[in-house]
């Protein structure tokens, strides 16, 4: 399952692999993403890209989001948020 939601020119899509959980942020060609294990318990990893290496871990997911948004130059209420997302966080 995919899903993706556009919204202030921030593109956000979530999908699920074996392993995680992604919520993956494109806006002007910049990405963020932030992963969390597929049981949906653990920390909230924040990195480049998708496939990128972990820079920061949070708890919460108001955070990571304002982490992602610093690294595509946004603001956190820019970054649209699938519903399948919205339960992300510890």
């Amino acid at each position: 399952m995919t899903e993706t939601a556009t919204e202030n020119d921030v593109t956000a899509r979530y999908y699920e692999t074996e392993t995680e959980r992604v919520l993956e942020f494109e806006r002007d060609g910049r990405t963020a993403a932030v992963a969390q294990n597929v049981e949906g318990y653990a920390m909230l990893k924040v990195r480049p890209a998708a496939d990128g290496d972990e820079l920061e871990r949070y708890y919460g997911f108001d955070m990571a989001l304002d982490h992602a948004a610093e690294l595509l130059g946004a603001s956190p209420n820019e970054l649209p948020v699938p519903e399948p997302a919205d339960d992300m966080g510890m």
